[in-house]
């Protein structure tokens, strides 16, 4: 896994405590959903969740309703936007993608946040991988 130092997520601080809060709620299983929002340069905004039902049988895997993944596409373009990205938790384990991750990912600079304890991670997929979007200075935080 790289990392990519110039996309930079501007994610409001109330929905990253929603992520939290979906994920710590869902536990011990994994909770997911859809991120809605747009891309201007190299800013990845987020400007709501969609949570999604999971539907794994498993405690540590998520699979998306596609009811819900359909609501979230028809909301998301009513507004204006896009679904650029997903959310989901690693109840016990890191906030970095796992190997069923990576088995699952497939569309190119989608947005993935990793959710595990108190950490929330972002990581873009592109070109059959996962590259980190470098959080700290580069993590925007917005109000809007």
């Amino acid at each position: 896994m790289t990392s990519h130092p110039t996309w930079r997520v501007a994610l409001p601080p109330v929905l990253a405590e929603q992520i939290s809060a979906l994920a710590r709620a869902a536990h011990p299983a994994e909770c997911c959903g859809l991120l809605e929002g747009v891309r201007a340069g190299d800013v990845i905004g987020v400007a709501a969740l969609h949570p999604v039902r999971n539907r794994a049988g498993q405690p540590d895997r998520f699979d998306m309703d596609p009811r819900d993944q359909f609501a979230a596409q028809k909301a998301a373009r009513a507004n204006g936007r896009a679904i650029i990205g997903c959310y989901h938790s690693h109840p016990d384990g890191e906030a970095r993608p796992s190997a069923h991750d990576l088995a699952g990912a497939g569309e190119a600079d989608f947005l993935w946040l990793i959710a595990a304890g108190d950490a929330l991670n972002a990581f873009v997929y592109r070109d059959g991988g996962f590259r980190e979007v470098i959080t700290g200075a580069d993590w925007v935080t917005s109000s809007e």
